[in-house]
């Protein structure tokens, strides 16, 4: 099976997806195995700089200003808070330090030279800084890498088809040109999805393989599993089964071999069998700390006991920054 080829045919993604799924699992662990080493989770830790107000209709998303949830909206935080947090972080054991802002785009003004300050400064904290602005101008992206910015986030959320059910404020093209800028500036794309969201199993399907045959696959793949808010048009949707998580991840893990598999939302809500699960299918980084911008996510010493019991350790960061750096 090829991988990460833009032949790669919807059929065959289909195929592996729809692999019994003890199969699956065993093909994706023999995948992780030869590339990376299954002992090894990269922990990450992602904080909202700026907090709701966003013009963008998400579904899914709590910070849509057009919502009514209970996320208060707040300004962009002051760069030393900002860098306290990321201390803390690799205090804790974290090597990648990510900053979201609720952004439909990027625009040229003192926000965003604060924002480099950030990355600037993360970087001194010898961590990996990622970036989730929204949408960027090539300008911007070429800003970015000279400040330091390792890798940007902006996922696909699900397939082309499906996308627009989802979100009306911008399209599935200006997502894919947002990608090629951060690619062209020399950042490593983080770029996955969200299941659960009310998709069927051709979108999830879909999705995977626009991911696999993206020009150069993305270094990392977040595959999330929709924390349904209230206040938000997603809001009644049930929980996701984990064995689509499982499938997501397995899929992805072998379409896209080299690159980080983010075990990312949604696992607040998982049992330590149903995230062993997903690490045994090629998940081998997590979301740490409290909160995912806004939505909850498990506590530190939580995490710490499920690595323990699974003999899991923190993936070294020059252990990260030698091989593929990750979304």
């Amino acid at each position: 099976m090829p991988v990460t080829n833009p032949s790669l045919s919807l059929a065959e993604v289909a195929e592996i997806y729809r692999t019994p799924v003890l199969d699956l699992i065993f093909r994706a662990a023999e995948v992780h195995r030869k590339h990376h080493d299954p002992s090894h989770v990269q922990v990450c830790v992602l904080l909202s700089v700026k907090t709701g107000g966003c013009p963008e209709d998400c579904g899914y998303c709590p910070q849509a200003a057009r919502y009514h949830t209970a996320v208060e909206a707040q300004p962009l935080m002051a760069v030393g808070d900002v860098l306290t947090a990321a201390r803390r972080a690799k205090d804790e054991g974290a090597t990648r330090f990510c900053i979201g802002a609720a952004w439909r785009e990027v625009r040229d003004n003192a926000q965003f030279d604060q924002v480099l300050e950030m990355v600037r400064g993360i970087k001194t904290l010898e961590m990996e800084a990622c970036c989730t602005l929204g949408m960027l101008s090539e300008d911007q992206a070429r800003r970015l890498k000279e400040a330091g910015l390792d890798a940007y986030n902006h996922n696909l959320d699900s397939s082309q088809e499906f996308y627009d059910r989802i979100i009306s404020t911008r399209t599935y093209e200006d997502r894919l040109q947002t990608l090629g800028h951060v690619r062209e500036a020399g950042i490593s794309v983080c770029c996955g999805g969200i299941v659960g969201m009310g998709e069927t199993e051709d979108d999830r399907i879909g999705l995977l393989h626009t991911l696999a045959t993206l020009p150069e696959p993305p270094e990392s793949v977040p595959v999330n599993a929709l924390v349904a808010v209230e206040g938000t048009p997603l809001a009644d949707r049930p929980r996701v089964d984990i064995w689509e998580m499982v499938r997501t991840i397995a899929t992805a893990r072998i379409l896209m071999p080299e690159s980080m598999v983010r075990l990312s939302a949604g696992r607040v809500d998982m049992s330590e069998t149903d995230q062993a699960l997903c690490f045994l299918a090629g998940a081998n980084s997590i979301f740490a700390g409290d909160k995912l911008l806004t939505t909850p996510n498990p506590k530190v010493d939580r995490d710490r006991i499920l690595f323990e019991r699974l003999g899991l350790t923190p993936r070294p960061l020059e252990v990260t920054a030698d091989q593929v750096h990750a979304g």
